[in-house]
């Protein structure tokens, strides 16, 4: 039996490098162009590639809401059947943007707090028994 680390490291994938790129940095309204461009079976696949990277999981969901659950599930088992019902669910929804999905960082509005400075002061014992 395989471990989860020797699937993801023979894990190969099924597209040119260049087009994962072009799908990773299209538009919302560019991608669907670029999903349509990839054969049906090649799409589950590479829909359970991206999903098993993080910085790539919003892109595998977007591309599984393309494939039909029998494609997924062929290709990732029980992964494929949930990357099915997480790409129906974000469908169900308004679907964000991919880069817009994030959440928007915050910063304090509060004033830095000013510690006192340390002050070194040396132990009388330690100074004595300390060689010159």
């Amino acid at each position: 039996m395989f471990s989860s680390r020797d699937a993801y490291e023979s894990d190969f994938c099924p597209v040119r490098e260049e087009l994962l790129g072009e799908m990773y940095r299209a538009s919302e309204s560019g991608l669907p162009k670029l999903v349509e461009s990839v054969a049906p079976e090649a799409r589950a696949r590479l829909a359970l590639f991206c999903y098993r990277r993080s910085h790539l999981h919003s892109l595998a969901v977007a591309i599984a809401a393309t494939c039909t659950e029998r494609e997924l599930i062929e290709s990732g088992g029980r992964v494929g059947s949930t990357l099915y019902a997480l790409s129906r669910e974000s469908t169900a929804k308004a679907s964000p943007s991919l880069s817009g999905s994030r959440k928007p960082i915050t910063l304090s509005t509060k004033p830095l707090s000013v510690l006192a400075p340390l002050e070194d002061e040396l132990d009388d014992d330690l100074v004595e028994a300390v060689p010159a």
